[in-house]
């Protein structure tokens, strides 16, 4: 593993970028300094490393994961050849222990300690192809669309409770909005098909999941953006872990005995989905169908079991994406 002499940490908000630059691990110099959150800021960073005679290839630059707001940093330090890390949030604050207080200052150094006292952890970070990037934002926009369309519908939840005349307006023009909302919506849903079938890596990708019974179109994008099209997961286990479908022991000592339980730590999204496809999977698939009667009748919880079927759902998809070749239903010719 590289060893880094120096380590810079950055506290990302919209309008400006807080920076500690621990000089050297040894003596705890740390100098701090504000730079824009812009173009012409992140380039004064690098002017500052290089002010101050600082060897590139010994610095790792770490900050958090702010999504659009990081995102300009992660691009120029790809373009710069710089190593850098992207640190889950909830990682540097569980690791501080007890603090009191916080700024942005603050805030920074922590960064930049936590990354010299957790390189056993350090995976570099990469930005995923632009490809994905659109892919992953126009999930988001959709999200959007979908979240209005069931907003506006529930406006119909009024009609027998006040009169007529009262609502015939506003659901006249409520019909409207949710008619350009759903074209809005096929429109969205058609640009990001045709950006998968694009690019054959992830068309590929893309054929092979919805390959599984009761895997629809939306889960497996959402896959493919997440997982940087199979890049950022070593395994099914992992992602299961981030999916919150991992189950995990609570005990401790010879009193404390809790019941084996999934993290409220989750993307949720991806657990809503997997849900939704264990749902179906159960409906479509014979084998899944069979093992969630089975294990219900064993007395199995009805949720311990769905839960079952979504860690089956997505070692299957790590399975046939790397074997790269279709799923195949073995159950329909057992005896």
């Amino acid at each position: 593993m590289k060893n880094y002499e120096c380590h810079a940490g950055i506290d990302v908000s919209k309008l400006k970028l807080d920076v500690s630059l621990l000089i050297s691990a040894s003596s705890n110099r740390v100098e701090h300094f504000i730079v824009p959150n812009s173009k012409i800021g992140i380039q004064q960073i690098l002017k500052r490393i290089e002010k101050l005679k600082i060897n590139t290839n010994e610095l790792l630059v770490s900050f958090e994961d702010t999504g659009v707001y990081s995102l300009p940093l992660a691009c120029f330090f790809s373009e710069a050849g710089l190593d850098y890390w992207m640190i889950p949030a909830i990682e540097i604050k569980r690791s501080k222990g007890i603090s009191r207080g916080k700024n942005d200052k603050t805030d920074s150094k922590d960064i930049a300690f936590y990354a010299l006292t957790h390189q056993h952890k350090l995976i570099l970070s990469k930005i995923p192809e632009k490809d994905l990037l659109e892919l992953k934002v126009m999930i988001a926009e959709r999200d959007k669309v979908v979240k209005a369309i069931n907003q506006f519908k529930t406006t119909s939840e009024n009609q027998g409770f006040m009169p007529k005349e009262v609502l015939q307006s506003v659901l006249k023009i409520n019909k409207t909005v949710i008619g350009q909302l759903q074209k809005a919506l096929e429109k969205l849903e058609e640009k990001m098909k045709e950006l998968i079938e694009a690019n054959e890596q992830l068309s590929k990708q893309y054929e092979l999941i919805t390959s599984i019974p009761g895997v629809g179109p939306q889960t497996a994008m959402y896959i493919i953006a997440v997982t940087k099209g199979f890049k950022s997961f070593e395994n099914w286990r992992k992602m299961a872990c981030y999916a919150g479908v991992a189950p995990f022991e609570y005990s401790s000592g010879s009193s404390i005995r809790g019941r084996t339980k999934v993290s409220h730590l989750a993307d949720k999204k991806m657990k809503t989905l997997l849900n939704l496809c264990a749902l179906n999977s159960k409906k479509f698939d014979k084998q899944l169908a069979a093992y969630y009667e089975n294990k219900v009748a064993e007395g199995k919880s009805k949720m311990l079991v769905i839960n079952n079927i979504r860690c089956k759902l997505l070692a299957r998809i790590f399975s046939i994406v790397k074997r790269g070749t279709p799923f195949v239903d073995f159950y329909k010719f057992a005896a």
